[in-house]
């Protein structure tokens, strides 16, 4: 995993935080997602400190974070971006500056297994979030029918079966599904599970099981 903040100090002890950890380990710690992206490592996991002042914009940060591995956002969350914008930018992690050791080793292990992670102290203002968007597109980028679809996908179902359900054809299923991933950025059914979780479109009562 990589280190990405502005701030030496913080950068260092989370640094400290990520060496308790046997499972994970640092191959670069840098200011910059510049810095990182012209150091070319190879890493499955950023963990990306938001500047506090912010010369390019925090979503286009995030996008060029996911480009080189998984981001986990960390940030105060009081200013933009909302929780759900720098989600479809492509964040797999939220947490806070104030989030304790162990939220963030968490979120670093269940991102790097390509989980989707929302730190305990973020979760009332998600849903904040989602109520105030009323998940329409604005929230997640998802159309009703493709909420719908992520809906049935998470709970288990085949596109055979979502189809009768919603009824489609499979080839209209199979498109919804390849933009839901697009729009959320994720690769399978088990992370498209996860991130309806995180998103609350569903609880996890609601699932069958995870493919």
């Amino acid at each position: 995993m990589s280190i990405v903040d502005d701030q030496p100090v913080t950068r260092t002890g989370m640094e400290s935080v990520v060496s308790l950890d046997p499972r994970l380990t640092v191959v670069a710690s840098l200011p910059d997602i510049g810095n990182l992206a012209a150091a070319a490592v190879d890493c499955d996991v950023v963990l990306l400190a938001l500047p506090t002042h912010r010369p390019t914009p925090s979503l286009e940060v995030i996008a060029n974070a996911a480009a080189i591995g998984r981001p986990v956002i960390t940030s105060t969350w009081d200013q933009p971006p909302t929780l759900l914008s720098a989600m479809r930018a492509g964040a797999r992690g939220c947490i806070t500056r104030y989030s304790p050791h162990g939220a963030v080793a968490d979120a670093l292990r269940v991102v790097a297994q390509g989980g989707t992670y929302i730190c305990a102290k973020l979760v009332d203002q998600l849903h904040s979030e989602l109520r105030q968007s009323g998940r329409g597109d604005d929230a997640t980028g998802l159309a009703p029918r493709e909420i719908e679809t992520l809906q049935w996908i998470a709970q288990g179902f085949t596109q055979a079966q979502i189809a009768s359900r919603m009824g489609l054809s499979q080839a209209t299923v199979n498109t919804y599904a390849k933009r839901i991933r697009g729009k959320l950025n994720v690769g399978n059914k088990a992370e498209l599970t996860r991130v309806a979780i995180a998103l609350g479109y569903l609880n996890d009562d609601s699932c069958h099981h995870v493919a």
